[in-house]
């Protein structure tokens, strides 16, 4: 009996780990000259028994453009959102480590974007309900897919045409890099960014990246989440980025924390013990129409 009982508690784990496994999306494949690019996406389906929110969030982990922190922001996110009901893909974007610097990130994302909403109905999600959140330089990243999507149009440069809106509907940067200026930007990710050597580093390219200078009229809505003791990205960054969404007029929050340091992700330890900034955002989030 003991035996039979134990028989069937396997059965039911492995088959909740197949029902949690995350599903591959390889965004290249199918794309001439693009098919044996590495980038891939990890869909993470909420459980039955989550809110029927269909939201979508792509999650962008950082690393400073060089590396991935997959499973410390990746996977820790996209189980806290789809506990909330929200299908969560987390993108392994490409990155320096593996020689690869703009526009291949961006591309990356907008591809992303354009994937998730084309397969909306099959997903079940709604298109109009697509947003993004990223760490660090992932906080960059998304940043640019909610200031670039008209202006640099990487997936149109690609042959690639869709009717699907590249605009994410909602953007959240933790502890983002923002600024390639010099007083305040990460170097290295403003390296792996652009590339070494001065014809790469020039002054306007500096300018072009630089989140803070570049805010349009139509921005999405933005959840700046920032720690005032960050040793990693100077958190002047998360302020000058919401000093210049305010002075656009677009609506923005600042979740600034007295410590927190880098790196936290959404990791069950000290930092969200103390302050739970996940529940500060999904407040945010239903406020918008998010989640329930």
């Amino acid at each position: 009996m003991k035996k039979l009982i134990s028989v069937f508690a396997l059965a039911i784990f492995f088959s909740a780990f197949l029902s949690a496994k995350a599903t591959n999306i390889y965004l290249w494949r199918n794309v001439k000259g693009m098919e044996k690019e590495p980038t891939v996406m990890f869909m993470h389906k909420p459980a039955e028994s989550a809110p029927h929110t269909k939201t979508a969030v792509i999650v962008c982990p950082g690393g400073s453009y060089h590396h991935l922190g997959l499973k410390s922001e990746g996977n820790s996110t996209a189980k806290w959102f789809t506990e909330n009901g929200v299908t969560a893909f987390v993108l392994k974007y490409r990155t320096s480590g593996k020689s690869y610097h703009h526009p291949a990130m961006l591309q990356d994302i907008q591809r992303a974007i354009q994937l998730v909403r084309e397969n909306a109905a099959e997903w079940d999600i709604d298109p109009d309900k697509v947003g993004v959140i990223g760490y660090s330089a992932g906080g960059h990243l998304v940043t640019m897919a909610g200031e670039f999507w008209q202006t640099h149009d990487e997936i149109a440069k690609l042959g690639i045409q869709t009717n699907v809106s590249l605009r994410p509907d909602f953007v959240i940067p933790v502890y983002p890099v923002v600024s390639m200026q010099d007083d305040i930007g990460h170097e290295w990710s403003r390296k792996s960014l652009l590339g070494k050597g001065e014809k790469n580093q020039t002054q306007a390219r500096k300018d072009e990246f630089s989140m803070e200078l570049n805010v349009p009229a139509d921005m999405p809505p933005t959840y700046i989440v920032v720690c005032d003791d960050d040793p990693v990205v100077i958190p002047e960054n998360s302020l000058r980025l919401y000093a210049a969404l305010q002075a656009a007029n677009i609506p923005c929050r600042l979740a600034r924390y007295e410590w927190g340091k880098h790196g936290f992700g959404m990791k069950n330890k000290a930092f969200m013990q103390e302050f739970h900034w996940n529940e500060a955002l999904k407040d945010w989030l239903i406020e918008l129409g998010y989640m329930e």
